[in-house]
């Protein structure tokens, strides 16, 4: 049995080094998301507000905010982005690499916040959101988990990427429709990016097929376990 358990634990070594730059990012936000809970409300509200993509941030120190932003999660809690990350990220970053993971990361998570905070802009100089919206918080990885799920598409082998592609656009889009905030038009507009990312995936052929994947689950699990130390 310690032997199983060392060959397994020498495998997660193995998958984690397959997906350097997903677990390296894990790693920080479990460190700002434990730090934030030693301090009080108020001065976890000043760490958040100095690092919000807000329109005044954006204005005075776009290039510090748009990469501290992405180190903090916004509501879920760090197991439930553990789980996603796990989910989306590590399979991304494993098949482009982590050079045109990182590539994908930053169009949509950059991309994402000028255009819903283009939109939140817009919708302050024309009177339907109020003036003190320009500092209102804006934080998280999630615009760039969107465009990370988007570019997927693009490893999943057909008819399976078309069934992908609808569940996600028929969640964001039924979400900005519901919503119809700025975040929504964050997260719409992420997958969208991300699915522009397809010149980045030419050299990266589908190669997933969830189907055949699920049917032989069972005949791996069974054979990493039985094989001998």
């Amino acid at each position: 049995m310690g032997h199983r358990v060392a060959r397994l634990l020498r495998g997660y070594g193995s998958y984690i080094r397959s997906a350097p730059g997903t677990h390296i990012w894990l790693l920080i936000l479990f460190a700002t998301t434990i730090a934030l809970r030693h301090v009080s409300p108020h001065l976890e509200h000043r760490i958040l507000e100095r690092r919000s993509t807000n329109l005044h941030y954006l204005a005075v120190s776009p290039v510090r905010v748009l990469i501290s932003s992405a180190f903090y999660i916004a509501g879920g809690g760090w197991f439930f982005y553990f789980v996603l990350y796990n989910v989306f990220h590590v399979p991304a970053e494993r098949w482009l690499g982590t050079l045109r993971w990182l590539l994908v990361v930053a169009i949509a998570h950059v991309g994402a916040t000028y255009l819903s905070e283009g939109v939140l802009y817009w919708a302050i100089e024309h009177g339907h959101a109020p003036e003190r919206a320009r500092y209102t918080l804006d934080y998280g990885v999630s615009y760039a988990l969107a465009g990370v799920e988007a570019v997927l598409v693009y490893l999943i082998t057909r008819p399976w990427r078309y069934l992908y592609l609808a569940g996600l656009l028929l969640f964001y889009g039924t979400a900005l429709l519901r919503s119809r905030d700025f975040t929504s038009v964050g997260h719409f507009s992420a997958v969208l990016l991300g699915l522009a990312c397809y010149p980045l995936t030419r050299a990266r052929p589908a190669s997933w097929d969830p189907v055949a994947s699920l049917r032989g689950l069972p005949h791996r699990l069974r054979a990493a376990w039985s094989r001998p130390a």
